[in-house]
């Protein structure tokens, strides 16, 4: 199954200067607690953008016309390329970024795991293609919860392929 995980905000701002918007701990948990012991795909940029290099306990996927070396993952030329190599694994492909990598994963990906941050990014230069409700239906959503570090409410929110 392949998988997009993404976080965004009402105007579906993902991100600003290669980085997250807001650094929502449960957004961060849930993350973690869906992609440890998966594959993780991700582009050169996302890639870049890790603290800690590539993320522990999952398999790092990079996506790169540009580098092939990424320390502790594996690179491909394309998307395409990367989710035929993991066409036949038992483990989940998450996609997890960016920009570009979403608007490509987005008509091969079976879910879409949100988290639907409930206000507008006034300073974003990163959006997540509009979810089109004639290909996707809510599977689940769940209750609005806040964060009191970054002072935002959120929710998660599942959508499936119709």
């Amino acid at each position: 199954m392949i998988s997009i995980i993404v976080a965004y905000t009402t105007d579906m701002a993902i991100g600003r200067g290669n980085d997250l918007l807001f650094h929502l701990s449960g957004d961060l948990r849930r993350f973690k607690a869906l992609t440890t012991g998966n594959v993780v795909v991700m582009g050169r940029k996302t890639f870049e953008s890790l603290p800690k290099g590539a993320l522990p306990n999952r398999e790092n996927a990079v996506v790169s016309t540009t580098c092939d070396d990424f320390p502790g993952a594996v690179a491909f030329k394309s998307l395409d390329d990367a989710l035929a190599h993991y066409a036949g694994d038992s483990r989940e492909v998450y996609v997890i970024g960016g920009g570009s990598v979403y608007r490509q994963a987005l008509g091969m990906a079976d879910r879409i795991c949100a988290t639907e941050i409930l206000c507008k990014s006034d300073a974003a230069d990163t959006f997540f293609p509009a979810i089109d409700p004639d290909v996707w239906v809510i599977d689940d959503a769940g209750e609005v919860m806040h964060d009191e570090r970054c002072g935002v409410d959120y929710r998660f929110v599942n959508y499936r392929r119709r």
